[in-house]
């Protein structure tokens, strides 16, 4: 890796150096993410069928209230580095601490709500009887945990901002490996069942918290930044947060849509289709690892004043997002006969998921730009035209997608209309990349 870099021209040189440096540790803590509900599910798993189905129901909602809020690390991300480019480390974690202070906000909202609203919850999503205790059990005691959930988002996002992702990392390897011990010992050692594992996953998360606290409270004794409250600075990282909460929403009605069809085809489609749908999160957490290099990179370019530093990086990461997803593509097509029957050992639904899955392999590439684009736009603070982009993609989307069924289309076709999402969305990120429109120097846009 190092020869090859060093053959490279200076400029793009410094750009490889540092978007390998922002990438690598990200996609690890990215990783780390969901290894906590596979920990928490070969755990519970062992108790019983309808404790592991509890879980299922309740870690999905669970996943889907704080996921809708990735939003305070994104916008974090773009202020805090933009304040960096600047010169202003002390304004750089002011801001830092409105997105933490929102945070805790709306994690003692959502936390105030979900409480007596669990079992509504649970069973809108259709669990089971026997199932149904557990979910609202594990919901209940586990939505304790959103706060500091919460937290970890926008602490997250003002490290990376701070161009530091090995930090984040390492605390997501001390949570993983916090949360794995604390729910052996409290499911079997004490005794307490499912409750214990939602236990071990709070205790665990706010651990995660304290330690993000305790790193940036330290960073702001040492620059003299204010810890306080502000009010005006809370407001503006909601307003901030706002339109890419409206992109956050667009795209999960887009996989729900994608889902749904899917159960429509029937057994065999839906078995496939979440197979597949896994591996493309799998496959999104390394582009986004390069999404948020942009982000840091980028915000601290335009914080700097620099437009050509900015555009070089842009250029050089559509670049590296092109080749990422042509070597994801490949590795899948190359792969598949090896991870296929680790998911399943049904033929039928081997079949169906093998020409859809050379689909998704076809659109590694334009995924890689979209992504590199979606973090280069979050960098710059352009989450207005990112929330109206992917409205616009969602209106494509939705109507292509629910007439797969009534046109006899299969899996495959479902998911070529999941290829023209794609498509959409990179037709409307390279239209504002080549406008120059996102390029809004200063230390706040």
């Amino acid at each position: 890796m190092t020869k090859a870099l060093s053959a490279l021209p200076p400029t793009r040189r410094r750009h490889d150096r540092e978007i390998i440096a922002l990438a690598v540790p990200a996609f690890g803590a990215l990783v780390a993410e969901p290894l906590f509900v596979m920990v928490d599910s070969a755990i519970v798993g062992h108790l019983g069928t309808p404790q592991l189905a509890g879980l299922a129901v309740a870690a999905a909602l669970l996943t889907t209230a704080v996921s809708i809020f990735v939003f305070l690390a994104y916008a974090t991300t773009a202020a805090v580095a933009r304040q960096v480019g600047a010169g202003h480390l002390a304004s750089a974690i002011r801001q830092g601490m409105d997105g933490i202070w929102l945070a805790l906000l709306i994690g003692a909202s959502v936390v105030a709500l979900t409480l007596p609203l669990a079992p509504w919850l649970v069973e809108i999503f259709g669990a089971s009887q026997t199932a149904t205790p557990y979910a609202v059990t594990y919901l209940r005691i586990s939505s304790l945990g959103i706060p500091a959930m919460l937290v970890v988002l926008a602490a997250t996002g003002i490290l990376r901002g701070l161009q530091d992702t090995r930090t984040p990392l390492y605390v997501a390897i001390g949570g993983f490996a916090a949360n794995g011990a604390l729910n052996a010992g409290l499911v079997y050692g004490a005794g307490l069942g499912i409750a214990g594992s939602a236990w071990g996953t709070v205790i665990a998360q706010v651990g995660m918290a304290c330690a993000y606290l305790i790193v940036v409270i330290r960073g702001a004794h040492r620059h003299g930044a204010s810890l306080r409250p502000d009010i005006s600075g809370i407001r503006a990282s909601a307003q901030a947060g706002l339109p890419l909460l409206v992109r956050t929403l667009s795209l999960r009605a887009v996989l729900m849509i994608a889902t749904a069809v899917a159960a429509r085809l029937g057994d065999t489609d839906i078995a496939a289709h979440q197979i597949i749908l896994s591996l493309w999160s799998l496959t999104a957490f390394a582009l986004d690892a390069i999404a948020i290099a942009g982000q840091a990179i980028i915000g601290r370019y335009l914080g700097a004043g620099d437009e050509d530093g900015a555009r070089e990086a842009c250029r050089r990461m559509v670049q590296w997002g092109i080749a990422s997803g042509v070597a994801i593509g490949a590795l899948i097509v190359l792969a598949r006969p090896l991870f296929v029957p680790l998911f399943t050992g049904d033929p039928s639904v081997q079949d169906t998921l093998l020409p859809a899955l050379l689909v998704v392999a076809l659109s590694q590439p334009v995924s890689g730009v979209v992504f590199v684009l979606d973090g280069v736009l979050m960098g710059a603070g352009d989450g207005r035209y990112l929330a109206w982009a992917m409205v616009l993609t969602l209106a494509v989307f939705a109507p292509v997608a629910l007439a797969v069924p009534h046109a006899g289309g299969g899996l495959t076709a479902l998911w070529g209309a999941m290829t023209l999402m794609m498509a959409v969305r990179l037709a409307t990120l390279w239209f504002r990349m080549r406008s120059g429109r996102w390029i809004v120097t200063g230390a706040t846009r």
